[in-house]
């Protein structure tokens, strides 16, 4: 484990320091989770907001890697070198990998003397099997111990990358409860998570921990153990229009959303309900998609129980949020239906063998791996998404999805939960907010120095403020917009005003998000002069935080000089 350099020792703490569970979803829609509108079951979850605060304005950054890059480091991920996937385009703010710059909440918090952990997607260096670099996994960059994946993205029964500490794992690996047989990605997370929290209480309960838990669930492939696809049976087989009308209604009745905010238009991609077809596989994918979210919120369930039962519960603060919006994305759903083979055509992959392909092309057993229409998801031999028309559910009642920087790109969850720490049982947050935000509230509650240079390199200065004041019902004295960019759409958020353009090259539009954010009157005419400053103020923050010039038009930067 690396030490910092050049920070100051913590100082001394007027009250028992927490420690800090920070649980992400992936791929997850703003009220797909019950305590945020949704019919899908999260009773563990629901508890933790129902006796914690929920935070209804709270941002990620529309994509994986820059969101887990932000998240972990305080900063707006173009700062870190991750403003866009794992490829390097030869930009400073677009280089596929964590740079020298930022330092990461566990390397911070280790220097203020907490045990640091991880299970689950790493995500933010390339991944790499004959002579990996690991200078930016995470052993490398704070934690203690890590278990989880390097890539992004993979099957739930076999997935590629698969890691213990420095070392590629088969999943027979991931514990004593798991073979090649029964092994389940979502479980094995947070059974090692449950596993960390046990063995700090055993061995290490004078220092308190951080611990980061990032699901793949539920990211495509729709894969779902079998009853917990069961349990949705019928609850989808009134199509999308309904299920949509029925959690906007849920939303404004628990207060999430204000009912001047009308519920966007159903996609105009998305046929209505009564004309679609192949109704049995659109329910189906639904289906999983729900039982995946189901099991996750089971296993936060666990890792609460851990809590409990080694008695660290109350001195635990606990935030779970996701990482974009609703993934829109056709993976797997185009092409031929293929029918299941009735016996392994392929050659079975050995016990120990690893599987290093994001979509593999058989399962352990030797099945074919399928995609297509109309083939059913959940088993490991299928790989596909649900689709836009149910991605624009999970985002309801907003417009867009992941990849865009609309709030149904962007918005998502945060429940914070911490009984000896919160005492706003049940209220919402309603101050905006952002994952930059996150390192400021780590760093203010282990009373931990942000460092200026470490390892011998400056350090970017932290983004965000602590979310501390919000926990108790102040506010939080944000002095800057918040900052948008992902694949040329951007945003700027200040205030009520937001600021915001799908596409490289396309117009701005402008809204009051107090009277709409749902994001259907632009007031771009009718306010020139704020669209002007505003404008100019998003590109001022593009060139200070290395978001400009683009990789998808390398022009642009220099145009706006």
């Amino acid at each position: 484990m690396f030490v910092a350099l050049n920070v100051l020792p913590a100082p001394a703490q007027q009250a028992p320091r927490p420690n800090i569970v920070l649980i992400m979803a992936d791929d997850m829609g703003y009220s797909d989770i019950g305590c945020y509108g949704g019919e899908i079951q999260t009773p563990h979850l629901d508890r933790l907001a129902h006796d914690g605060v929920r935070f209804t304005q709270f941002y990620n950054t529309a994509r994986c890697c820059p969101t887990r890059a932000s998240l972990l480091t305080g900063l707006y991920q173009h700062q870190t070198g991750v403003g866009h996937m794992m490829g390097d385009r030869g930009l400073t703010g677009f280089q596929g990998d964590l740079n020298d710059h930022c330092v990461t909440i566990a390397e911070v918090l280790s220097s203020a003397g907490y045990a640091t952990y991880m299970s689950g997607k790493w995500h933010v260096t390339p991944v790499q099997y004959d002579n990996p670099d690991k200078q930016n996994w995470p052993l490398q960059r704070g934690f203690d111990r890590f278990f989880g994946t390097i890539h992004g993205a993979g099957s739930f029964y076999d997935p590629n990358s698969l890691t213990r500490g420095n070392q590629f794992i088969p999943p027979h690996e991931a514990g004593e409860a798991f073979s090649n047989q029964n092994f389940y990605y979502t479980d094995a997370i947070s059974a090692n998570a449950s596993q960390y929290i046990r063995e700090h209480a055993q061995n290490k309960q004078d220092s308190p921990f951080f611990m980061y838990v990032a699901y793949t669930s539920p990211h495509w492939p729709m894969h779902a153990p079998p009853a917990d696809i069961e349990r949705y049976d019928g609850v989808y087989d009134k199509g999308w229009d309904k299920i949509r009308r029925e959690r906007y209604e849920r939303m404004v009745d628990m207060g999430l959303i204000r009912d001047r905010w009308a519920l966007s238009p159903r996609d105009s991609r998305a046929p209505k309900w009564a004309t679609a077809k192949q109704k049995a596989w659109q329910i189906r994918c639904m289906e999983v998609y729900a039982a995946m979210v189901d099991r996750m919120d089971s296993g936060i369930g666990k890792i609460v129980g851990t809590l409990k039962e080694t008695d660290q519960f109350r001195e635990t603060l606990v935030l779970f949020l996701a990482d974009n919006g609703g993934c829109a994305e056709g993976m797997g759903r185009h092409g031929d239906f293929t029918p299941r083979a009735e016996e392994p055509s392929l050659e079975p992959i050995g016990k120990d063998e690893l599987q290093t392909r994001m979509v593999p092309k058989k399962t352990r057993h030797g099945y074919p791996v399928r995609q297509g229409k109309g083939v059913m998801p959940g088993p490991a031999d299928t790989y596909i998404a649900y689709g836009l028309p149910w991605a624009n559910v999970s985002n309801t009642p907003f417009r867009e999805y992941k990849h865009w920087v609309h709030e149904g790109g962007i918005s998502t969850p945060l429940i914070a939960h911490w009984p000896n720490g919160i005492e706003r049982e049940g209220a919402f947050e309603r101050q905006p907010g952002h994952l930059i935000d996150i390192m400021a509230t780590c760093v203010d509650l282990a009373g931990a120095n942000y460092p200026e240079r470490f390892h011998g390199e400056p350090i970017h200065p932290k983004q965000g403020v602590s979310l501390m004041p919000a926990f108790h019902g102040n506010e939080l004295n944000r002095q800057e917009p918040l900052f948008f960019e992902h694949e040329g759409n951007r945003a700027l958020r200040d205030g009520k005003w937001k600021l915001v353009a799908k596409g490289a090259g396309s117009d701005w539009e402008l809204y009051n998000i107090d009277a709409d954010r749902s994001e259907l009157n632009n007031l771009a005419e009718e306010r020139p002069r704020r669209r002007k400053q505003m404008a100019k103020q998003w590109e001022e923050m593009a060139r200070q935080f290395h978001a400009i010039p683009w990789p998808w038009d390398p022009n642009y930067g220099a145009n706006n000089q």
